[in-house]
């Protein structure tokens, strides 16, 4: 049992005046220790602020070094983007638009606009007022009975477990109020996701956890129990994720509690290893048919499927399944190599999978080239955190973002990297009980609400400045990168795109002529030829 710091507080401070009265030297430790008692208890029962919740009087540190000296934050809050830190900026933009105050900064552009590297949109001279400041986009196709009207910004997976009840309710609630999705993530659909109200997209991952039956395996009579829940809008077949590809989900044993373990019905107290791959299909025929199956079992709510792109030929032989089966997702998630987990083994996280915007470009060209992409809605999640993110990657040939790092800071996360480690000091990313507390859930929704439609106003923004009114009129020439000091280019002059259908002629290009080769039908595995001779020992 943990005992409160305002009761020990509150008893020791009595001590001190009992004290004072029989020894009166003891009135200058009264003097000292009584307004930080004080200072503690108001901390205690404060809402706002969950290190000063969780750590009273000592979590103020953290806010006198960054009133001090900004730069000193770093040291408490790191991210990487595009393999460079998180800038300062960015992250007091998250933060204060999470607490609805300003998001402004003086002094121009933070960059250096001659760096390598360097992205921007052009305004237009036809700029004009802000048009629908919620833009929405609807997905479902010809088989879809329930189709659904997403945000351009929702959360990513990120699961029960990984973590706390309390972030799971905070965002589920913020959703609620923003009108956009969560992500349940691979861990299971809980009363956590679903008691406070906000539409849901149902993952299911490789441990099936939520639909499995006792030998692990997919248990459709499960699945549809839960699937046609209202909440849920969408339901997600996760065959990989950005941040550890090729390598099954994590769950440190410190984190599984009983009621997680109860959830995912596995034994508690253990590492969960997801599995690296499904049961319940091998091939890309045997996915269109569980695509068709669970949309069925659902009541033809949309059924997608996420995955961090691999072998490119494997994909397209994703697409000819779809073309031979007429059985399309209704959506796919491309997540990027750069995707950030709370646990995962370094190789994984920093050198397996193709990052975002190649992974798009190889998706959305595949789905063009065969003629497939105007009935399926693309999603892009990997390090997307403010406006230009999103119209970036749409640019590149997404229909809406994801994101799992925004939310997690408007939520209040601080990015102290102990999330596998079951000590978040945030309760953001614990299961221990004393640490969620600091998380009040009625403050934090507010702040995700405010977080999500603040960046889309912004996005919206973005728009009616470059002189568009929609995020689908957003094309690759509308973004530019700075290719040397000398050289400026856009998307469209740097990448290639396919025309539609240009897939199903009899002359492709020599790269994708060559994957389309080596693509099949009955197996994900790309078709290989014999690799080099074994050498007895």
């Amino acid at each position: 049992m943990v005992i409160p710091f305002y009761l020990t507080s509150v008893v020791a401070l009595a001590a001190v005046v009992l004290l004072s009265t029989v020894w009166p030297p003891a009135i200058w430790l009264l003097a000292l220790v009584g307004p930080l008692v004080l200072l503690g208890i108001y901390d205690t029962i404060q809402s706002k602020h969950a290190i000063r919740r969780n750590f009273p009087v000592l979590g103020r540190l953290r806010y006198l070094f960054e009133f001090i000296r900004p730069e000193l934050q770093q040291y408490f809050i790191e991210s990487e983007t595009d393999g460079r830190p998180l800038s300062r900026e960015m992250r007091s933009i998250i933060y204060e638009r999470a607490k609805d105050v300003r998001d402004t900064m003086p002094f121009g552009t933070q960059q250096d606009v001659y760096e390598t590297g360097y992205e921007w949109m052009n305004h237009s001279l036809a700029a004009h007022a802000l048009p629908e400041l919620d833009p929405r986009i609807l997905v479902g196709g010809k088989d879809c009975k329930q189709p659904y009207s997403a945000s351009v910004l929702n959360t990513s997976a990120m699961s029960f477990g990984a973590l706390s009840r309390a972030a799971v309710e905070a965002i589920n609630g913020g959703a609620k109020l923003g009108n956009f999705f969560q992500n349940t993530g691979e861990g299971g659909l809980t009363r956590y996701h679903l008691e406070p109200g906000g539409d849901v997209c149902w993952q299911i991952g490789t441990g099936y956890f939520g639909c499995r039956n006792s030998e692990g395996n997919f248990d459709p009579d499960l699945f549809q129990k839960h699937a046609t829940h209202p909440n849920v809008k969408m339901i997600e077949i996760k065959l990989s994720q950005g941040a550890k590809p090729g390598h099954g989900g994590i769950l440190p044993a410190v984190k599984n509690s009983k009621e997680i373990a109860a959830i995912r019905g596995v034994p508690v107290g253990t590492t969960v290893i997801s599995p690296p791959g499904h049961t319940a299909f091998d091939s890309p025929l045997s996915l269109c048919a569980y695509i068709k199956q669970l949309r069925e079992l659902s009541g033809g709510k949309p059924i997608g499927f996420k995955l961090c792109v691999g072998v490119p030929s494997e994909f397209v032989s994703i697409c000819l399944g779809m073309k031979q089966t007429g059985i399309l997702p209704d959506f796919i998630t491309v997540d990027g190599g750069e995707g950030g987990t709370g646990a995962a083994p370094p190789e994984f996280s920093d050198s397996m999978g193709v990052p975002l915007t190649e992974g798009l470009l190889i998706v959305n060209n595949a789905l063009v080239g065969f003629g497939l992409r105007d009935q399926i809605r693309v999603i892009a999640s990997g390090k997307v955190f403010q406006a230009f993110d999103i119209a970036s990657r749409i640019a590149v040939g997404a229909d809406m973002c994801n994101s799992a790092r925004g939310f997690m800071l408007s939520v209040g996360c601080i990015q102290a990297r102990r999330c596998n480690t079951n000590t978040c000091p945030t309760g953001v990313a614990t299961q221990e009980s004393k640490l969620i507390r600091g998380l009040v859930v009625h403050e934090k929704r507010e702040r995700v609400a405010n977080y999500h439609r603040r960046t889309v106003e912004s996005f919206v923004e973005l728009l009616a400045a470059a002189g568009l009114s929609h995020p689908s009129q957003l094309q690759p020439r509308d973004v530019f990168r700075r290719i040397s000091r000398d050289k400026v280019l856009t998307f469209e002059e740097i990448y290639e795109y396919l025309e539609p259908g240009a897939l199903l002629s009899d002359s492709p290009t020599q790269l994708w002529a060559r994957w389309i080769s080596k693509a099949s039908v009955d197996s994900f595995h790309e078709t290989r030829l014999q690799g080099r001779p074994k050498v007895e020992a």
